[in-house]
């Protein structure tokens, strides 16, 4: 009896076990993977990159599973709308217009917005020059605003991605004459054997009208206790250095800004 009680006892142990482990807390973060050297996938199949690094870095801060779920930058804000993930990491720009749509926790690093051209090409601050020119934007961006709200009015042809990849290939076409995007990535771009005879022109857009706060982790509306939980775990990496950590295997600077 004694036996058969100490069994019974056993599985009893094992089964609340299971159910503590199937119960450990999951966070579903949305990603776009085609934005080296935020996030890219390796060959292998593998996702690579900053966004995904903090990501990890935030889960294990906030003692959570991390589940990646892949999509396509534009549609990271319907994929939170509808339930299918729980936050959007994936470099994107807090701004007063997705305020509207999303929640989002403070920044966790800043870029810039610039355009890259054939080396020797020249752009005025006010873009005149570019008239009857060809750029590329990625869809649903910052960078797709300020081409839609200053660009397009100049007489400038733009042509909108789904991802950067799509555009650095036809600018390597000729179909582009120009790419308007954040500036890190860019100087990624331009750092590789892929963006030689490429560079920066014309003036660096910093209007918080359009580049807005930095780049921040979008929750649904209303959910605020993730947005401060994310919000605490940002602040920890920090303070404990392994946000530096991460930083420097991808960046010679300081992207976090002021």
């Amino acid at each position: 009896m004694k036996k058969f009680t100490l069994i019974g006892g056993l599985a009893l142990g094992l089964l609340a076990s299971s159910s503590s482990f199937a119960a450990e807390p999951t966070l579903r973060i949305g990603i776009e993977a085609a934005y080296p050297p935020f996030a890219s996938k390796t060959s292998e199949g593998t996702i690579v990159g900053f966004d995904y690094d903090i990501g990890n870095a935030l889960c294990a801060q906030m003692k959570v599973k991390c589940e990646w779920i892949e999509g396509e930058f534009d549609g990271l804000i319907p994929a939170l709308k509808v339930k299918k993930i729980d936050a959007a990491l994936s470099s994107m720009t807090i701004t007063d217009e997705r305020k509207k749509s999303v929640d989002f926790t403070h920044k966790y690093y800043f870029t810039s917005s610039r355009l890259v051209m054939k080396k020797g090409a020249v752009v005025d601050d006010h873009y005149a020059s570019l008239k009857g020119k060809t750029v590329g934007v990625q869809r649903s961006t910052t960078t797709d605003r300020y081409a839609t709200e200053v660009f397009e009015p100049l007489g400038i042809k733009v042509m909108r991605y789904s991802n950067n990849e799509e555009i650095y290939m036809d600018l390597a076409s000729g179909r582009l004459d120009a790419i308007f995007a954040d500036t890190i990535p860019l100087d990624d771009f331009l750092s590789m054997p892929r963006g030689a005879g490429y560079a920066f022109v014309g003036p660096e857009l910093k209007d918080p009208k359009y580049v807005g706060e930095g780049a921040g982790i979008a929750v649904r509306k209303g959910n605020g206790e993730l947005v401060s939980k994310l919000n605490k775990a940002i602040d920890g990496l920090r303070a404990s250095g392994e946000y530096q950590k991460i930083e420097g295997k991808y960046f010679k600077t300081d992207i976090y800004g002021d």
